[in-house]
């Protein structure tokens, strides 16, 4: 990709949307005690700061920002000058969704002002909590009675706060919401030579799930990268069902 090409632009009313996730060699994100510890490499975050590098917001789960030193920033000088050369601003939007408004006040990421901070939340959030949180972000915004309503929330994004490319990080219950609401064009997944186990570890897609493989979201293999013991593949989400005839083109993988 050229320093001034952005990939992927929403039209319409929605967001483009990718994911982007490291995950052990059997799709664990992190342990079954959901204490994150980073396995990928320095190349996987730097990865992770060139696919920032393409959006004007980075979203993800209470979770993530409240147990950890997270910002969801654009990372080093060199990531915001790629930014501005795309015609980006300098730093993204950040994002941060809990439908019952469990986001910390106190979190790292609302010490860093570089830029606005916005909650997603439902009317499952008490007012004494609402009022914590609109005292620490840019704006809080309920998107559904008590289920957050994502489609909702990424149409209010784009008209709100212009956002044509929104990289959400997890975790697996919002990748998992995304996904089965249809609102998911591209998934970023970097394999680590790592194995947790545990059946009740969080993978990249948590939540209900499908209750057929006929119904499951149908992915197409774009490209995939081998650098070192990690793998870096990138999938497009495609219309249709599981078992519909894919041309033959998208199921060749060359051998790495």
């Amino acid at each position: 990709m050229s320093d001034s090409k952005i990939p992927g632009v929403g039209s319409g009313a929605l967001p483009f949307v990718f994911l982007n996730a490291a995950m052990t060699a059997d799709g664990k994100l992190a342990p079954a005690n959901r204490h994150f510890l980073p396995f990928g490499s320095k190349r996987d975050q730097e990865h992770l700061h060139e696919l920032r590098a393409t959006a004007d917001a980075v979203m993800s789960g209470a979770r993530t920002v409240n147990t950890g030193p997270v910002t969801l920033g654009p990372g080093a000088v060199k990531f915001r000058r790629l930014r501005l050369r795309r015609g980006l601003a300098e730093y993204n939007l950040r994002v941060i969704v809990s439908g019952s408004g469990s986001v910390d006040p106190g979190a790292e990421i609302f010490k860093h002002h570089f830029s606005p901070v916005i909650i997603l939340t439902t009317g499952r959030v008490s007012r004494g909590k609402l009022k914590q949180l609109e005292a620490v972000a840019e704006e809080v915004k309920i998107c559904g009675d008590r289920e957050l309503d994502f489609d909702f929330a990424l149409r209010w994004l784009r008209e709100r706060w212009e956002v044509k490319r929104l990289l959400c990080e997890g975790g697996g219950e919002i990748n998992a919401a995304l996904i089965r609401a249809g609102l998911v064009q591209e998934v970023h997944l970097t394999v680590c030579p790592v194995i947790l186990g545990g059946r009740n570890a969080p993978t990249i897609a948590d939540g209900e799930g499908f209750d057929s493989l006929a119904e499951a979201a149908r992915l197409t293999l774009k490209s995939r990268r081998r650098i070192g013991d990690e793998l870096f593949l990138v999938y497009e989400v495609v219309a249709g069902r599981v078992g519909d005839k894919i041309p033959q083109e998208t199921t060749k993988i060359a051998v790495l």
